[in-house]
């Protein structure tokens, strides 16, 4: 793996880690009532977005083993760009849902490539 591949994994690693910390169990309504906790959510999940989108240029083979890597681009573009239009239940399943198991395939990436 090239060490910028790594550092972006990196990234998304640590911004995943920071939502779970604050927001693990978050819910629709905790999410829409503190400003302060959608700034983070929303802010980290663009890092994640943004890292994910260099990192299908610059490794375009580590990119592709990162299951819904698209998806989570387009995620982040909706936060970025439509960010008037997003409805707090989608965002809370992310996290809930979706952003476990996206760390646990970067870890497994990384892993692999470390052997």
């Amino acid at each position: 793996m090239q060490p910028e591949a790594l550092k972006l994994l990196t990234d998304v690693g640590q911004a995943g880690a920071a939502i779970l910390a604050f927001a693990a169990d978050l819910t629709p309504r905790q999410y829409e009532s503190d400003v302060l906790l959608r700034s983070l959510v929303e802010r980290q999940c663009e890092i994640i977005g943004e890292a994910l989108r260099r990192l299908e240029r610059a490794d375009p083979q580590v990119f592709a083993q990162i299951r819904h890597a698209r998806r989570i681009i387009d995620f982040r573009n909706v936060i970025a760009h439509g960010y008037d239009s997003l409805d707090s239940v989608i965002v809370s399943q992310v996290v809930r849902l979706h952003l476990p198991d996206l760390l646990e395939g970067v870890r497994a990436v990384t892993k692999l490539t470390h052997q």
